[in-house]
């Protein structure tokens, strides 16, 4: 497997561990890492700190994005296709769209290429999480899974957890 969208699956793997949501990505510019993030939200209690995003914040200012590549493990969503398209990205490459169709449709319209691998790893990972966690899956893709969550914490993810096993 190509070695940065390895990196993206440890940025995912690393969300998970701190109690989030396995969501990662990397940024990558002449054959370099110059950014990588996982999904936030949960740990910041931020609704914009989404894998992508949070790579993005972490690269910093480089200036041109000219032959920069966006690595995720799942198919961006609006906010950061349009992330994507701001910055002028032109390559984005994901582990899979199974779980979470995502906005590839708008960068395919603003020409930017989009490769889905389809990684049974990727897929497995989110399918694993959103199983375990419906509620608070479903609050981050935006759709209504009947539950609440209220504020998104630690806690929480660990509350759908107990609810699902007495269901």
């Amino acid at each position: 497997m190509d070695k940065f969208m390895l990196a993206a699956i440890e940025e995912a793997r690393q969300g998970l561990a701190e109690g989030g949501i396995p969501i990662g990505s990397v940024l990558v510019k002449d054959g370099k890492i110059v950014g990588r993030g996982h999904n936030r939200r949960v740990q910041q209690g931020d609704p914009m700190a989404h894998a992508e995003i949070d790579c993005l914040r972490n690269a910093g200012r480089i200036g041109s994005y000219q032959g920069a590549v966006l690595y995720s493990t799942l198919m961006p969503c609006y906010l950061c296709a349009g992330a994507v398209v701001q910055f002028g990205i032109k390559e984005v490459i994901v582990g899979e769209s199974r779980t979470f169709t995502g906005a590839a449709e708008l960068m395919l319209d603003h020409d930017v290429q989009v490769t889905d691998l389809d990684l049974d790893e990727c897929a497995s990972m989110m399918e694993h999480f959103a199983a375990a966690n419906p509620a608070l899956w479903g609050e981050d893709i935006g759709e209504d899974t009947g539950k609440e969550t209220g504020k998104a914490t630690g806690q929480d993810l660990h509350a759908d957890q107990e609810e699902d096993k007495g269901e």
